[in-house]
């Protein structure tokens, strides 16, 4: 039982760190504009996502424009595309493994090992699918990062870092810790097997002393 505790724990936060890498992919807020140093606050805020930009007015008017093209798009926004993308899938695939291999639920309840080893897919697909969210957020907050401090920079064309990228770092840590939960087997043999071999030799025993 405590196994399926752990498991359970393991889905649970691996699912909310689905949640949050849907929420960071769709958020536009990847880099927002900076106002550090001898930056002039300006009356808008500047955002850019991985699907528009969005400029916010200081009278709370918010205009948005879609990235037109998909091969005028800088590479980092497209790669980074990309890895939320397969994160997103890989996490879909791996909750649907993990809920077949689960002691929790009554799937493949007749051959425990092999429901074990289901369980332990799911939670290394759970990594997979956090490793690859990290990477696109990592690297992403390292381009902004470069172009931040890079002297070639404007002072007014500088961003930071934005909401999104730090919803999606903690949602890749969600999905790496409920996946290594998963992946946390302690199942050795049954102890039905042995009490069962512990009673026929006691009972072999008996019928001898009679």
């Amino acid at each position: 039982m405590a196994n399926a505790g752990v498991q359970l724990l393991g889905f649970t936060l691996a699912f909310l760190g689905l949640i949050g890498t849907i929420a960071s992919t769709i958020l536009v807020e990847w880099k927002a504009s900076s106002h550090a140093g001898d930056n002039i606050i300006t009356a808008q805020a500047l955002y850019e996502g991985l699907w528009k930009t969005c400029a916010w007015q200081s009278t709370g008017q918010i205009q948005c424009k879609v990235y037109d093209s998909l091969l005028q798009l800088p590479g980092i926004v497209q790669g980074t595309r990309g890895l939320m993308l397969v994160s997103i899938l890989l996490s879909f695939i791996s909750m649907l493994v993990a809920v077949v291999g689960m002691r929790c639920t009554t799937c493949m309840e007749g051959q425990p090992q092999q429901k074990d080893k289901v369980a332990l897919a799911g939670g290394i697909l759970f990594i997979l699918a956090g490793l690859f969210a990290l990477v696109g957020t990592s690297w992403y907050g390292h381009r902004v990062a470069q172009d931040f401090y890079s002297p070639f920079t404007p002072t007014n064309s500088r961003y930071e870092f934005g909401t999104a990228l730090y919803v999606g770092w903690g949602s890749a840590c969600l999905c790496l810790i409920g996946g290594g939960f998963l992946c946390c087997n302690c199942s050795g043999k049954s102890s039905s097997g042995k009490t069962m071999h512990y009673t026929s030799a006691g009972a072999a025993g008996d019928r001898n002393y009679v």
